[in-house]
């Protein structure tokens, strides 16, 4: 079992769903802990709010790519490239789930079965990781990069 596979059932045993699951992950890889995003990443669960809508991966996925790239006070600029790697992330979520579960909604991948959640999750949360880290990676960036420890201006 590799290190991610194994935290994300940790994690998942002590109650924390996709989206949580995800930027728990990458704020541990930060060195950082953060209970306030980690909560308001709770709006996203089991479809946003629990109503079946997008998957917490895939939305859960977006923020985390905007906790590398995205703009945090005044003083710093958003990565110029962060909407093009959300677009790709969303592409391949599209792409890799529409054609296993015929959607991205979580009511399509579950099928209204809760025992999917128990087989169908957790590869989706693994794969959307690989595909966070690799999209990072294609960028100049790893799940371990701290824009808090570095000048926070990306130029071209």
């Amino acid at each position: 079992m590799n290190d991610d596979l194994m935290r994300m059932i940790e994690l998942s045993q002590k109650g924390f769903f996709c989206s949580q699951i995800l930027v728990i992950i990458a704020l541990e890889a930060q060195g950082k802990e953060n209970a306030d995003l980690v909560r308001a990443m709770s709006g996203l669960l089991e479809g946003v709010g629990s109503c079946g809508k997008i998957c917490g991966a895939l939305t859960g996925g977006a923020c985390v790519l905007g906790l590398y790239m995205g703009k945090g006070h005044a003083g710093e600029k958003a990565d110029e490239r962060l909407k093009l790697m959300i677009n790709e992330l969303m592409e391949w979520f599209e792409n890799e789930y529409t054609s296993r579960y015929g959607g991205i909604e979580c009511s399509q991948i579950l099928l209204d079965d809760a025992r999917n959640r128990l087989t169908r999750c957790p590869s989706i949360v693994l794969e959307t990781l690989a595909k966070i880290k690799e999209i990072l990676s294609q960028h100049g960036y790893s799940l371990s990069h701290n824009r808090d420890a570095v000048d926070c201006e990306v130029t071209e």
